[in-house]
């Protein structure tokens, strides 16, 4: 049976142990008395709302964030002033990691809409670390995930055209909320179009335009931020350029 659930904001504040989005970011086995170590360094901040920051550009380093609920864009600013997306992150997942090396975050960190974060001091982590090996394989793990999501933009921006890039950008999406429990086809974007364009190298009015044809081509249903995904095989396709019909369609 399908799981139609949509992604919803909660930001109660619970426990690691029952935390839903806890087995994203911790060691399987973690339990016992090396839980109660775990959360004894985490600080459950109170929900941060849209528009707040988590660091900025700057900043000292000195926590990286899990994210409980809601979602996160980080961007760094461009030398013309304006803001280059590097990415957005859903619940389960950890932001600040590009700052350990230097000690300085080289990015902001804003939320896209209310949101749960949990801060957790690095410098206790890594103390943490030395006593759990399991938790430190999984900072490793985290760690190269970060570097795969990097190396995976580079390549859609890279080789790929507009139409594949986003459908490329709802696919990796839709692989992110399943792992989460939600649903894999119907779901919400909080970022704008313009963050979009940002992030894909692509003119918002691009974006917008792609929208609308996806939507036309039945490829999907959008309606602001809200969009159901209605034939997942020619979105694959289409991302790995075999969507005949799509290319047809723009160099008609």
């Amino acid at each position: 049976m399908p799981n139609n659930k949509i992604v919803s904001i909660d930001s109660k504040k619970v426990r690691c142990e029952v935390c839903s989005v806890a087995s994203l970011v911790l060691p399987e086995f973690l339990g016992g008395k090396e839980l109660e170590l775990f959360e004894s360094v985490v600080t459950h901040c109170c929900p941060v709302h849209r528009g707040d920051y988590i660091f900025q550009a700057g900043d000292t380093f000195r926590s990286i964030f899990a994210i409980k609920s809601g979602s996160i864009k980080t961007y760094t600013r461009k030398k013309a002033g304006n803001n280059q997306i590097t990415g957005f992150y859903l619940p389960g997942e950890l932001i600040g990691l590009d700052a350990i090396e230097e000690g300085v975050h080289h990015s902001s960190a804003k939320a896209l809409e209310t949101a749960a974060v949990c801060e957790i001091p690095f410098d206790h982590l890594e103390e943490l670390s030395s006593t759990i090996p399991g938790l430190q394989r999984q900072m490793y793990r985290l760690l190269s995930k970060e570097i795969f999501q990097e190396t995976n933009l580079l390549t859609l921006l890279g080789s790929k055209n507009a139409e594949e890039r986003l459908a490329g950008f709802l696919l990796d999406f839709s692989n992110r909320f399943i792992k989460r429990g939600f649903s894999a086809t119907d779901f919400y974007l909080s970022m704008s179009r313009n963050d979009i364009g940002s992030y894909l190298g692509l003119a918002v009015e691009t974006v917008s335009r792609l929208f609308t044809r996806f939507h036309d081509d039945g490829l999907l249903h959008v309606e602001r931020k809200h969009v159901q995904l209605k034939d997942m095989d020619r979105l694959k396709l289409l991302f790995n350029g075999g969507d005949n019909q799509s290319d047809q369609k723009q160099h008609g």
